[in-house]
């Protein structure tokens, strides 16, 4: 989080530009999310977009983004701070919800489309979403990811706005 009184903030909603830990907390995510493609082609030798937009897989980009945004918090406001005892407290029921309930909730479907595979009115029904969460693994993964793009992100970068500023793209206000 930047000085708001600094005369190279960005003002009103622009300053949605200058919040590096979220722009690093959603580049960690991306670059969860670009690894499945890159897993997709290493270990199963296919070219599958697809998973760039679908849920579940290795890793989790759910779990880059929470911890990628938590440890922003932390770096920029303090690990002591109210706020980072926040997002470390959301970010554990995401990583909970991925490898428990969404996890479960994907193992129902299988077993769902499994019972609906075997009657004959199967045909006209659409199989549910089984990919739903995530292993341990997977949430671990994704888990270390986002600290690892984002803090060193936000510490030699920094935000989109203070990069625009440092290349010459805009010009300090005030």
């Amino acid at each position: 989080m930047s000085d708001p009184t600094a005369i190279t903030s960005a003002p009103g909603l622009l300053g949605l530009l200058d919040n590096g830990v979220m722009w690093w907390g959603l580049a960690a995510c991306g670059v969860a999310q670009l690894s499945k493609l890159v897993i997709e082609l290493v270990l199963h030798r296919r070219w599958n977009p697809k998973v760039l937009v679908e849920t579940g897989g290795m890793p989790s980009s759910h779990s880059a983004l929470m911890t990628g945004t938590a440890a922003g918090i932390g770096n920029q406001l303090g690990f002591d701070a109210p706020l980072f005892a926040l997002a470390a407290t959301l970010c554990f029921v995401v990583l909970y919800d991925a490898s428990g309930v969404r996890r479960a909730a994907g193992n129902t479907a299988a077993r769902v489309n499994g019972l609906a595979a075997g009657s004959s009115g199967a045909a006209a029904l659409k199989p549910l979403k089984e990919n739903l969460g995530h292993t341990r693994l997977e949430v671990l993964v994704g888990s270390l990811i986002g600290p690892l793009v984002a803090l060193p992100g936000l510490v030699l970068l920094g935000s989109p706005w203070q990069l625009a500023l440092h290349w010459g793209l805009i010009q300090p206000l005030g």
